[in-house]
Formats: structure tokens, sequence, C-alpha cells
């Protein structure tokens, strides 16, 4: 299936928030022949910058994922953990979840609680070791661990455990792949720290000082019990985002997205939710403020283990990221 392999080597990077060193490394590799500088900023952030005369356009596509991190080595070996970044716990338990060394574990619920009760504190991870001492030969305290779920089909479906955000640093990677020369100045921003504050959106727009950003990710796609919090669904083409929890997007960037698409003929929808945020809602407050959007490709299970996309989904992302990547841009007075 189309994007599978790609997106497959991406989850195999170990890439939780404040750790995406090993990803950003892989994604640096595969822009770089298509850049004309690829760099990484002191906070992390990888910037794939392709030079033009233009306006400066930025892109951000967030490459941290949620995880887990030890907290406390007991006596008998199992792993006491803390979690990075918003874990929906009913959804990990029993789950395999590996270090960035190979170690594996699977999630474990104390067997004093009851399910329905259990909180960060009831759970441990079982990494095989029978003491203390053996358990520290493998990991230590603050090492992280990420979900080791497998990338998989369903139909023209995929599923797979960081969907938010590797199926979006894919999209910048195809979209950068088919640019070829432009008069925009593009920068293509694989940010970091995303699920823990937006963090290395807000460095990487302080730096850039872009005129028109973009914020690329996933967003809540309806499901049979949704009560209506989100408005995009799968195979609906690319979610135009007009708001969510972090920001609203200026309308001049919305209406520009959809003429865009509806004039190119990319399948598209509007894209609003009720909870969550991106990178937008640091970018737009940047210093005198930047016209942003966002460019958000519909999921389901959104921070489980089997996050599902569309295939269709995706590739209307791409193509919407290139045709504004290619559409000539005014000079923004930012006194007005």
């Amino acid at each position: 299936m189309e994007y599978f392999a790609l997106l497959q080597e991406l989850n195999e990077c170990h890439a939780p928030s404040g750790n995406e060193g090993e990803l950003a490394n892989r994604l640096a590799e595969l822009a770089r022949p298509y850049a004309d500088e690829c760099y990484t900023d002191t906070l992390g952030n990888l910037i794939v910058h392709k030079k033009g005369r233009g306006p400066k356009l930025l892109f951000a596509a967030h490459m941290d994922s949620i995880g887990l991190v030890v907290t406390h080595i007991e006596q008998d070996g199992y792993l006491r953990i803390g979690k990075i970044g918003g874990q929906a716990l009913h959804s990990i338990l029993h789950t395999p979840f590996r270090f960035q060394n190979g170690t594996m574990g699977v999630l474990v619920l104390s067997e004093k609680v009851k399910e329905k009760d259990l909180t960060m504190q009831d759970l441990y991870l079982d990494i095989g070791a029978k003491t203390k001492d053996e358990a520290e030969t493998r990991v230590q305290i603050g090492d992280t661990a990420v979900s080791s779920m497998p990338t998989f089909c369903m139909g023209s479906r995929i599923s797979a455990p960081y969907m938010d955000n590797h199926i979006s640093c894919l999209v910048l990677l195809e979209a950068i792949k088919r640019l070829g020369t432009t008069e925009n100045d593009l920068y293509f921003v694989f940010t970091v720290q995303e699920e823990v504050g937006l963090r290395g959106a807000k460095t990487a727009a302080f730096q850039i000082e872009p005129d028109y950003a973009v914020a690329v990710d996933i967003t809540s796609a309806h499901e049979p019990d949704s009560k209506f919090q989100c408005s995009s669904i799968l195979g609906g083409g690319a979610a135009i985002k007009v708001m969510d929890a972090s920001v609203i997007c200026h309308p001049q960037m919305v209406e520009l997205l959809t003429q865009l698409a509806t004039e190119q003929g990319i399948p598209h929808q509007k894209d609003v939710i009720t909870l969550g945020g991106t990178d937008a809602g640091a970018i737009h407050v940047s210093r005198q403020g930047v016209l942003t959007g966002g460019i958000c490709v519909p999921c389901r299970y959104i921070h489980s283990p089997v996050e599902t996309v569309e295939t269709s989904d995706v590739e209307s992302c791409i193509r919407l990221v290139h045709a504004l990547a290619k559409e000539p841009l005014q000079t923004v007075d930012k006194r007005s």
C-alpha cells in the first residue's frame, strides 16, 4: 500500500517528546536531497529550508509522540512509570512498549486495583527482570518508552500507534519531493515537544519569523460515539482547520486553503474540534502575529496504539500542502 513502508520506517524511530533526535536524523536524510539547507536548532527542531525570493511560508509538523518515562524501579524488577503527553490509560493497558535500546515491556495493572479505577500510579512495566539489579542492567530512571504495536493495513486504511504525528511528517516529506522551484521562501519545520505544550513551534516561529504558516497535524474524525465534538470524517479529504482549543485560524488562511483545494479538485472538508490543539496555537501569536492556518489528516482513536487514517485523505493533504507552497503569496505588512 502507498505510504505504508515509509510510515513503518518512521514509526520504528524512537521519538517521544524531548527525545526526538533519532527521528529527526532520519527525516533529515530523507529531505536533504530536496532542500537548500537542512539543520536543527537549539531545541531540536529540524528545519528544511527551500529558498525563494517571496514571502516566508512555514509548514510545521511535530515529530514527537506521547510515551512513558521510568520514575522508579521496584526491588522485584518492575518499573513504575509516568506519562509523557496525553496517554489514554485504558487503551494502553496490557500493550507492549519498547525502550530506545530495544528493551521490551508490557504495561500491567496492579492486581489490587479494578480496571475501572486505574490511575497512572496503579500501572507498571514488566520487562521480564526478576530483581532491581537485573532491571537496572536494561533501563535507568528517566529512560523513555514508546508503544510497540505494529503498523498494519485495514483495507484502504492504515493503523499505527503514532499517526500523531508521523503521518504529517510523511505529508511534508512527500510534498517536498514534488515541489521543484518556488517563488515562496519555504520552511518545512519538524517540531519537537508539541505533545507537552507546543514548545518547539514557539521557538521555531520566533527564529524564522514567517509571513504565513500552516500547522500540519492529525484531527479527530467522527466515531460512533463522538457526540459531535469534531466535524471531520475519514475519507472526506484534507481537513482545513477553522478552530480548535489552541487557535482560531486566520480567515484569510481558511479562505486561501479552501480556494486552492476547490480550484485544484482536492477533496477537502472543514475542521472544527472543541478539544485539543496543534502547533498553530504557538505559531499564530509569535512576535507581531502570523497569518496561520491548518491542514489536518482525519484520524480515529487518537492517542491510542491503533490510530487510524484513510490513505486518500493523506494524499489530499500532500496535494494541498504542495498547492499552497507553489501559490504566489503577497508580502505581509505586519503593521496593518
